[in-house]
């Protein structure tokens, strides 16, 4: 073993890891970016080039969850790795299942905060922007998702290292779901904003027919989003019907 890792090590990590579904495929899904990304680590904790080779090719099997907390898991296995080369952590076998039930917890988190909340509540900014007339709102919402999923992506290397699998059980769990929480009822409040802007621009309201066919579908709107995982061709679907009937009932 050659010593403990670096912050240079863990910044290299936090960089590849933009490039973890690079190589994306059906049978190892994020498995060869994976190891690709953990590559730094393992090259500072194991000199010898044939046992490094072996403990890449192990990190190279199948591997799937959220692109951004996947960092979490990638300093949380550093760290694993760490102990290993120093005779005192995990085998293989362990590696690989505290990697899956990581993987499994940050997919869930990850989901909801970033593709269900801060991506919407980002690009409601950028409306609202450009129906403000500034066409800056596309670069803003760009902005507003990207300090947080950069910052994470970044951070989170860092993150799971100081913590190892522990990384979701002190507290960070339960920030991510507040801060979840806080964003949905922005996102709420932003929506609300565009439907009066776009249903009434000038403060003249729509007929009464109008509205109710607009009620009827956010309702049926509302109730598909209850589902676990609405597909994105479903939302597209569904959002393509409401305005056809808002156009032909106004």
């Amino acid at each position: 073993m050659s010593g403990r890792l670096r912050r240079s090590d863990l910044a290299a990590m936090a960089l590849r890891a933009s490039l973890l579904q690079a190589t994306w495929n059906y049978e190892r899904q994020q498995g060869i970016g994976w190891a690709w990304a953990l590559a730094p680590a393992l090259r500072r904790l194991y000199p010898d080039p044939n046992v490094r080779r072996d403990r890449l090719a192990e990190h190279t099997a199948y591997f799937n969850t959220q692109p951004t907390l996947a960092s979490l898991a990638l300093g949380a296995t550093a760290a694993l790795e760490e102990r290993r080369a120093s005779g005192e952590g995990p085998d293989a076998e362990s590696v690989a299942r505290i990697k899956g039930v990581l993987g499994a917890s940050l997919a869930a988190l990850g989901d909801q905060l970033f593709w269900f909340t801060l991506r919407p509540v980002a690009a409601c900014v950028g409306i609202l922007l450009v129906l403000a007339g500034l066409p800056a709102g596309a670069l803003v919402m760009w902005g507003i998702y990207n300090l947080f999923h950069l910052g994470i992506r970044g951070l989170g290397v860092g993150w799971g290292y100081a913590d190892g699998p522990a990384v979701l059980s002190r507290g960070l769990r339960e920030r991510f779901d507040r801060f979840s929480r806080v964003l949905a009822t922005l996102g709420a409040g932003l929506i609300g904003l565009i439907l009066a802007w776009i249903v009434a621009p000038s403060g003249t309201g729509p007929t009464l027919l109008f509205e109710a066919a607009l009620g009827a579908g956010l309702g049926l709107g509302l109730m598909g989003a209850l589902r676990p995982r609405p597909t994105p061709t479903e939302w597209a679907l569904g959002l393509g019907a409401l305005c056809v009937l808002a156009t032909w009932f106004r």
